[in-house]
């Protein structure tokens, strides 16, 4: 089963590598651009067949190592 989880900063938390890029946009003429928030998708390959497992497995997985979720959110799809 695939499982892919993507993690952001939370509002309210600086990002300086968004920042950047909305920078360099605006350099390269892309002035439409107001804001970039970046953040990291993860793919997961997983032994487990049943989805709610799967699902908690990886909840379980961002809570203790994927995401630092003091800073960041994330979100968790099975499929």
């Amino acid at each position: 089963m695939k499982a892919r989880v993507h993690v952001m900063l939370k509002n309210g938390v600086l990002d300086p590598q968004g920042e950047a890029v909305r920078h360099a946009l605006g350099t390269l003429g892309f002035d439409g651009v107001k804001g970039v928030r970046q953040g990291k998708v993860i793919e997961l390959d997983l032994d487990e067949a049943d989805a709610e497992t799967a699902r908690a497995q990886v909840t379980r997985m961002c809570e203790t190592l994927l995401a630092n979720t003091v800073i960041e959110s994330y979100s968790v799809e099975i499929g």
